[in-house]
């Protein structure tokens, strides 16, 4: 039998790397089902959505994009400049951290995502690096629930009202039916 090893070792071979977010997305679904929800994988391939969710009418009614983490010490998650402007009252993300013993879930709407990465981008874009130059664009970004005074408007634990925030996809959900 293979050597079981914890999720938090900061070197990851290519298997264990490539099974994070397919566990994070198999965990959200889970807790889409315990909450009595209709939900499926998206097609692969589709860029900005993992999940669907149904309505009563088997309508889709909610999508979700699963981001998972596992190592780093920002405990944040791998963005894209795109997430910037991906604003959609139907599309969720569930930030996904399996470092605790019981992974932790927080179900932030798209909008709010799109806020505090452009707030972050604008910022850090706005001061000076190390060496006093003019940082650079980049196609990273980190959605981190700390950014001390990096994201202004999203103190630390900006975060924390999201947290197993699971009642605002029944919420919308239910607004469809």
């Amino acid at each position: 039998m293979p050597e079981v090893r914890p999720c938090t070792t900061t070197r990851r071979d290519p298997l264990t790397f490539s099974l994070v977010g397919p566990a994070g997305e198999h965990w959200v679904l889970y807790r889409l089902y315990r909450l009595g929800l209709l939900a499926a994988l998206s097609p692969p391939g589709v860029p900005e959505v993992d999940i669907l969710i149904l309505d009563a009418h088997h309508r889709v009614a909610a999508s979700i994009q699963v981001k998972t983490r596992t190592i780093g010490a920002d405990q944040g998650w791998h963005m894209q400049p795109k997430h910037e402007s991906m604003e959609d009252r139907d599309l969720f993300y569930a930030l996904v951290d399996l470092e605790p013993e019981y992974p932790a879930t927080c179900i932030v709407p798209s909008a709010v995502v799109a806020a505090v990465l452009r707030s972050n981008q604008r910022e850090w874009l706005s001061r000076p690096g190390i060496r006093g130059q003019a940082h650079n664009d980049s196609k990273v970004r980190r959605l981190r629930p700390k950014y001390g005074d990096l994201a202004p408007g999203f103190e630390d634990g900006w975060l924390e009202p999201y947290r197993d925030g699971w009642d605002a996809i029944r919420a919308k959900i239910s607004e469809e039916v």
